[in-house]
């Protein structure tokens, strides 16, 4: 072999080093790099999770909030923080790139945290303790607000763009030509998974026992510490990392052909698919050369007015342009890769309310454990918080149990090759989520029974003689249906976007988790508005509100959400069987999970 030859074996022909230089295979990407990154994700789990899990205690003891705006408040902010999850997304695939995005949103993370960890170490930046059994307590002032709320929505900002970055930067380390990286890869994953899962045990054990007992300043102080340790430990790998080019965002494709369709919407589409625009036309006038372009897509039927984008000018000549301007025409392959995203929405749209339903494990659950007996023999006590370790630790059993054993079985009788498929995975977990609402409602009412037996309701200080372990199924019926929910949503829209829109899959993803938490906020805005202050479902006082028909309505709505996923899925053709029918087989890079 000639030495340049051998040189280019040892490069990536699709990867640069910190000098942008091809990437060296020995040298660069690999499991210590992706390593570094995994401490990024593990610090950002830890720190979101930590916040979020116990900020409602932190709302209503400290800030004097209501148990109902308390709840919109963590909602809200672990729905911005998904949300935004789409805008890191943009900012790393159109200008940054994944690397600088994990950096630089890093850093936003860690500032929001301080300034949450300093706002609790200064008195004047929290209201006056409440006057001892009077009820009267001073209200939070604009100030002490404002300074909340600035130290939560920049955490949740860092949040949303380190998340959007952090696993496909990691899967970047790995090279997909190669047997044994793309075997690597498939590992990370599961590595990915797990690192989430000790940050989350973390955050729900240690981090909350400390916020409890030692402190609110320590607890956000360490997860500020934790967060700029992990930076720092991220960017010392920085010699090592592979880095790709810029690709541009998928979510400007979909909008060009939107824009597109919406200018040709007078023209007439022709009878004859052959003579709309396609991925032939665009290797004749962008003169392609040795360029991979994107699978080519046959012609489908539904949603024809985006047909419109890829319809030509008769009067021009595409032989003779240099390049065509995307806003005025689309491919057709284009065309119909936004058509398949338009497909999926339908069980995006069905799968917000479960997470919707996993909220109250963050806020109303919680609010019920600090009401309960939360002893664990003579001395020690369980910080309210921590009852979601039942949550994750349910996560953690359930993976395992379905890959040993549910898994083999479903392949026996339903002969597909995952046990089951991506729709039945989500229909799974919409069922587990049901019953978790009905084993909270009952439980509610069991509370709510003995805190009337003991004369309790009008004293929410007093502890009810129950123990908080009555709260365990609900949050194990959670954990296990986001473990199907989870793993099933994501299989699903990995596989089912289109290849060329794969780093938009984990955004179109997370949405979902986005609004369910935003759905939540706004379905107990209307409660609470509904039932008002002589009736109310959802009082400040647990024991003088009905917080057992809320958790009904939410089972309520979520049956007629499975019956309408159902249906939805039964609708729904997956792209492998819809391309096959059409004679085209699927490249087996369409199958690599790129989050």
């Amino acid at each position: 072999m000639a030495l340049p030859e051998l040189q280019v074996a040892k490069t990536l022909p699709d990867a640069w080093d910190y000098k942008g230089r091809p990437a060296h295979r020995a040298t660069t990407g690999g499991w210590i790099s992706a390593a570094m990154i995994l401490g990024v994700e593990a610090c950002e789990r830890f720190a979101t999770l930590g916040i979020a899990v116990n900020l409602v205690t932190y709302l209503t003891r400290t800030m004097h909030f209501g148990n109902a705006n308390s709840a919109n408040v963590v909602t809200n902010f672990l729905g911005t923080s998904f949300m935004l999850c789409l805008l890191g997304g943009f900012v790393a695939d159109t200008f940054f790139g994944r690397y600088l995005t994990i950096a630089i949103f890093a850093a936003v993370q860690a500032t929001g945290v301080t300034i949450l960890a300093i706002s609790t170490a200064i008195p004047s930046l929290q209201p006056p303790k409440c006057t001892p059994n009077s009820g009267d307590c001073v209200a939070a002032t604009g100030i002490q607000l404002m300074v909340l709320y600035l130290a939560l929505y920049l955490t949740a900002l860092g949040t949303g763009g380190l998340k959007s970055s952090v696993s496909g930067f990691g899967s970047d380390q790995f090279d997909e030509s190669n047997k044994e990286e793309k075997a690597r890869m498939t590992t990370f994953f599961s590595w990915f998974f797990f690192f989430i899962s000790i940050g989350s045990l973390g955050a729900v054990t240690v981090l909350v026992y400390i916020q409890d007992n030692m402190g609110r300043r320590l607890g956000y102080g360490i997860v500020a510490c934790a967060i700029v340790i992990g930076l720092v430990i991220f960017l010392l790998g920085t010699k090592r990392y592979r880095f790709k080019k810029l690709v541009g965002s998928p979510l400007t494709q979909i909008v060009s052909v939107f824009v597109a369709a919406w200018r040709n919407r007078h023209m007439k589409i022709p009878s004859d698919p052959s003579l709309l625009y396609s991925v032939d036309d665009v290797e004749i006038t962008e003169g392609v050369d040795g360029k991979k372009s994107k699978q080519k897509l046959p012609h489908s039927k539904q949603f024809r007015f985006l047909d419109k984008a890829a319809i030509k000018d008769t009067e021009r000549s595409y032989e003779s342009i240099v390049v065509v301007n995307k806003w005025r025409l689309s491919t057709l392959t284009d065309v119909e890769e936004v058509k398949m995203v338009i497909r999926m929405l339908p069980i995006w749209a069905t799968t917000i309310l479960f997470w919707t339903i996993y909220a109250q494990m963050t806020t109303f659950s919680v609010s019920q454990a600090t009401t309960m007996d939360r002893h664990i023999g003579k001395s020690f006590q369980i910080p309210a918080a921590s009852l979601t370790v039942f949550f994750v630790g349910s996560i953690l059993l359930t993976v395992p149990i379905y890959d040993r054993i549910i898994a083999p079985i479903a392949k026996r009788f339903l002969k597909h090759p995952q046990g089951l498929s991506p729709l039945q995975r989500i229909g799974v977990g919409l069922v587990l989520s049901i019953l978790a609402m009905i084993a909270a409602a009952l439980t509610e009412i069991k509370r709510l029974n003995v805190a009337h037996s003991h004369g309790l309701v009008d004293d929410p200080s007093t502890v009810v003689p129950l123990t908080v372990f009555w709260l365990t199924p609900q949050f194990i019926l959670v954990g296990a249906g986001e473990a199907f929910t989870y793993i099933g949503q994501l299989d699903f829209f990995l596989r089912e976007c289109p290849k060329g829109m794969k780093t938009m899959s984990t955004g179109l993803f997370l949405s979902t988790l986005s609004l369910g938490f935003f759905f939540s906020s706004l379905l107990v805005t209307i409660v609470h508005k509904i039932t008002g202050d002589k009736h109310p479902w959802i009082a400040d006082n647990l024991n003088q509100g009905k917080l057992y028909d809320f958790y009904w309505l939410l089972a309520i709505l979520s049956v007629f959400n499975l019956a309408l996923f159902l249906f939805c899925a039964r609708w729904y053709v997956y792209k492998e069987r819809r391309l096959a029918e059409q004679g085209i087989e699927l490249e087996e890079d369409d199958f690599t999970c790129h989050a």
